[in-house]
């Protein structure tokens, strides 16, 4: 079987059986979702949803989360992962937005990286959700999930990972298929023990059927 081959049958698969695939954090705009995607590293998407609503309520703009200092932050993110970088990263983006971009969550990548907490994965993230863009953000889900079915071959950086999976997927499809492959890495591709009886992607899953993964299993 080619790549394309691989790439063709895995995409129309979950064209047929994961028609809608959509981002699990709640937000109303693209400012709440650059919080959640920020307090999402490391932390699982239900936490932050548990943490948002009280935040975004008392801090709903930018100029109200730059006016903070990130120790009233901590108070309302202290139950996720690493709340202290977080809420310092939180401020610190809002400040950055109201300065140097009218309150406005800028649509471009690099931008979006200028801000405090924001990385290429979460800069990608804001881009292809937000605003639609074929910005491919790799997460640990996306990163295993592409190795595994063998739409990546030993990639060695979340970077290399992205780049390929942009080459071989359809411009119109990235904003989807990011979250096509990071659901199936949530609930069916799991780290420890994928679901491969599960898993309808077996016919054309390279770690299936060459019997890597097959000791995660056990």
């Amino acid at each position: 079987m080619t790549k394309k081959e691989r790439y063709s049958h895995i995409i129309d698969w979950f064209k047929e059986h994961v028609p809608v695939a959509e981002t699990e954090l709640n937000y109303n705009n693209p400012f709440e979702l650059l919080v959640a995607v920020i307090l999402s590293a490391q932390c699982t998407d239900k936490r932050v949803n548990m943490v948002t609503p009280r935040l975004l309520h008392d801090y709903p703009t930018p100029e109200a989360m730059a006016s903070a200092e990130p120790e009233v932050i901590f108070e309302y993110i202290k139950s996720v992962s690493y709340p202290n970088n977080k809420s310092k990263h939180l401020v610190g983006m809002a400040r950055k937005l109201v300065e140097n971009f009218g309150g406005e969550v800028p649509a471009d990548v690099d931008r979006l990286q200028s801000l405090p907490g924001v990385g290429r994965k979460t800069a990608n993230v804001i881009a292809s959700v937000v605003f639609n863009q074929p910005a491919m953000a790799v997460d640990t889900h996306v990163f295993r999930v592409s190795e595994r079915l063998g739409l990546t071959t030993h990639s060695k950086s979340p970077l290399q990972t992205e780049r390929e999976l942009t080459r071989h997927i359809p411009s119109e499809l990235i904003p989807k298929a990011h979250h096509w492959l990071i659901l199936h890495g949530r609930y069916v591709c799991t780290a420890r023990r994928p679901k491969c009886e599960a898993c309808g992607l077996t016919p054309w899953c390279r770690a299936y059927r060459t019997g890597i993964g097959v000791k995660e299993q056990k």
